[in-house]
């Protein structure tokens, strides 16, 4: 009788064994890459500022709905973060292909999203170390905002109708922006002079309240703030005659990460193929005017595309 239960036991032990051993294969299928080795943890960074955050945590979100460890190194400051990749210190962040060209690697201004994204995959590429994946409609670029009534009253929808009403127009600088290259000089020299109504100084946190309170009526701006989602006040100016050059929003990679877990580029692909300018405008308003947190808001927008 002793004999037979000990025969039981053993066989209970190895069935529940070999029963753990069935779900443990499993469960490393799912944490397995396409390649077939054990996928990594993957350290996700962003720069110190609102929309980077959320993407990040948008790519984050994705990498472990995929069955990833991630590392969230995030708030680093933007002149730091291209060297915390090359150092191994992230693996992954969202860049912008005017930063690549023009502060990165000093390359001439070129205004064609599809030349700058190739110029600049191009120079990540040459030392082997980094990678791009492909690159977003939202581009987060330089521009002028107007006051919508302004802009309905005068016709005013480019930056070429705002030079030949400029002296309708009561001007909110931010001192910098009349003497950078990038800023005034510059598009006088390709749109002609901008003989504004007034021009007045004002610190750039305070811009779009001036606006409000009928202080001035355009601004420089960056083409996806938050506060560009109340189109009833404020527009956004074409610049139709490309003066600055495209901010495509862009995850930078390693590339030992990439071609060790290859499917995390169709992963972060998926996210950048929606990501427009309006949608980048609506995830940083609901941050910086409605106050809701970086991480539920990319939760959520995640949840609604996955």
């Amino acid at each position: 009788m002793n004999l037979k239960r000990t025969m039981f036991a053993s066989g209970l032990v190895i069935l529940i064994a070999a029963s753990l051993a069935a779900c443990g294969t499993s469960n490393d299928s799912e944490n397995m890459s396409e390649n077939g080795n054990a996928k990594q943890t993957i350290k996700v960074g962003s720069k110190d500022f609102t929309e980077s955050l959320v993407i990040s945590e948008i790519y984050a979100d994705a990498l472990e709905e995929n069955g990833y460890i991630v590392d969230r190194v995030q708030n680093i400051a933007s002149s730091v973060i291209p060297q915390s990749i090359e150092a191994g210190e992230v693996d992954l962040y969202p860049e912008y292909t005017g930063t690549s060209l023009l502060t990165i690697f000093d390359l001439p201004l070129e205004t064609d999203p599809d030349k700058v994204y190739d110029l600049v995959k191009k120079e990540y590429e040459k030392n082997g170390v980094l990678t791009v994946l492909d690159y977003a409609q939202a581009n987060d670029s330089a521009g002028i905002a107007i006051k919508t009534s302004v802009a309905e009253k005068y016709n005013i929808y480019t930056i070429s109708d705002l030079q030949k009403n400029a002296d309708k127009i009561r001007f909110a600088s931010q001192g910098e922006f009349d003497q950078r290259e990038d800023g005034l000089p510059g598009l006088k020299e390709v749109y002609g002079s901008f003989a504004f109504k007034s021009s007045t100084v004002y610190d750039n946190s305070l811009k779009y309240q001036v606006l409000l309170n009928d202080e001035a009526d355009a601004t420089p701006a960056y083409t996806t703030e938050g506060q560009l989602s109340n189109k009833d006040e404020f527009t956004i100016l074409d610049d139709d005659k490309k003066f600055w050059p495209p901010y495509n929003l862009m995850p930078v990679i390693r590339q030992d990460i990439l071609e060790s877990n290859p499917e995390i580029k169709t992963i972060i692909n998926n996210i950048n193929k929606d990501l427009d300018t309006d949608t980048l405008i609506e995830l940083n308003a609901k941050v910086d005017i409605d106050g809701e947190d970086y991480a539920d808001v990319a939760k959520e927008y995640y949840e609604s595309i996955k």
